[in-house]
């Protein structure tokens, strides 16, 4: 379950990125809005990684949590921002991912 809690964590620092991402064009009210949707993001992402911490292993954790936040932003910011796709950052894309999983595996 806790591994599920850390995935979700993760999920959720993709959304907190996202929102700061949108920051940058808004004015007025929106901004505000996006700043809102950073911090409720912010704060879920790390009671879910506190409450993945009781059993999991912090290293391991800290580690899934961080990975699965930077794939997500790094795709977000290529399909969403239109940041640019080239062969080596998909390469190091599915390294990351690759460890994750890797760490999923080896851990107790």
């Amino acid at each position: 379950m806790n591994w599920i809690f850390l995935i979700i964590a993760g999920l959720f620092e993709v959304a907190f990125a996202f929102c700061l991402g949108k920051t940058k064009d808004a004015t007025g009210n929106e901004m505000y809005l996006w700043y809102t949707g950073f911090f409720i993001s912010l704060f879920i992402s790390m009671g879910l990684l506190m409450k993945a911490t009781q059993s999991l292993p912090i290293g391991t954790a800290y580690a899934v949590w961080t990975g699965i936040g930077a794939v997500g932003t790094v795709l977000l910011g290529i399909l969403v921002f239109k940041e640019p796709v080239s062969f080596l950052r998909i390469f190091f894309i599915s390294t990351l991912i690759c460890s994750i999983i890797g760490l999923k595996v080896v851990s107790h």
